[in-house]
């Protein structure tokens, strides 16, 4: 799906964007907002490359997921997909349980933290508008450098998170997501494979200090799948990610994640016990 990209920055041409279009943003933003390395070859950096609006991939309480195409005019190397998820501020949210998935997570600056705690203000506004995304791509870059099985995190800018776009063509040519895995119906093989991946992706978590916080078959992604091929578990959402250590909710929503993912395998025939994984991942955050 993404082409190999130098990695080189071009003069932009003397073209201006057309509609659904912008420059890339890439050299727009600061190092500590790109997605770590060693960069997949398929990010393009080039200065020249454009940014194309191609359609709405998801719509969700706290934001949309837009796809995004990222490529240089007439040249084929330096072309990827994005998923540009673009999340609301504050007043047009409808995901009211910040305080139960924030609670002992800091900001890396006491102004900006400050600022959370009075959001009266308007940088407190601006800040609380932001943090979700800071959050979800701070996980990302910390989650694809221990191997988990994430979109790789390509950039953040504001309310925008980039992330690698993890999908395909359909039989009619047009661009769509994985499938996530609740509408999957897999062999008994295929069924034990997926589930191998997501316990030790969630152990991958566990030993960060981590839990997904709202896991489910709704966020899990199946890239790949063809047959009797399994294909590979994406996990994505997770700006809610949840510290085990210092949030005092941590163990319990990490209970839930466990009976929400367990409850759909069991369901399909396989023999798993929610109480048996929680106490497997859980002890690999010690």
């Amino acid at each position: 799906m993404h082409q190999h990209t130098p990695d080189t920055l071009l003069t932009p041409p003397s073209v201006e964007p057309g509609p659904d279009q912008r420059w890339s943003t890439w050299s727009a933003v600061a190092k500590g907002q790109r997605g770590p390395d060693p960069r997949p070859d398929w990010v393009v950096v080039a200065d020249a490359a454009l940014d194309t609006e191609l359609g709405v991939l998801k719509t969700g309480k706290e934001a949309d997921v837009h796809l995004v195409e990222r490529a240089v005019p007439d040249d084929p190397r330096l072309h990827s997909l994005l998923a540009a998820k673009r999340y609301r501020g504050r007043e047009n949210r409808q995901f009211h349980r910040d305080t139960t998935y924030t609670e002992g997570r800091r900001t890396r600056r006491t102004r900006d933290q400050r600022a959370l705690e009075d959001r009266r203000s308007a940088w407190g506004r601006a800040v609380a508008a932001t943090q979700w995304a800071d959050a979800e791509f701070s996980a990302l870059c910390r989650l694809w450098e221990a191997g988990a099985p994430v979109p790789y995190p390509v950039q953040v800018d504001g309310t925008e998170l980039l992330m690698e776009f993890v999908g395909g063509r359909s039989d009619d040519g047009a661009y769509e997501a994985a499938p996530r895995l609740a509408r999957e119906r897999p062999s008994p093989e295929v069924l034990a494979d997926w589930f191998d991946q997501l316990h030790r992706a969630m152990g991958v978590l566990a030993r960060l200090g981590w839990a997904h916080g709202d896991l489910s078959p709704y966020n899990i992604l199946v890239d790949g799948a063809d047959g009797a091929e399994g294909g590979r578990i994406v996990i994505i959402d997770l700006p809610q990610v949840v510290d085990l250590v210092a949030n005092p909710f941590g163990a319990d929503l990490l209970h839930r994640d466990c009976r929400n993912v367990c409850d759909w395998f069991a369901a399909r025939g396989l023999d798993v016990d929610a109480d048996e994984i929680f106490a497997d991942v859980f002890a690999q955050a010690w």
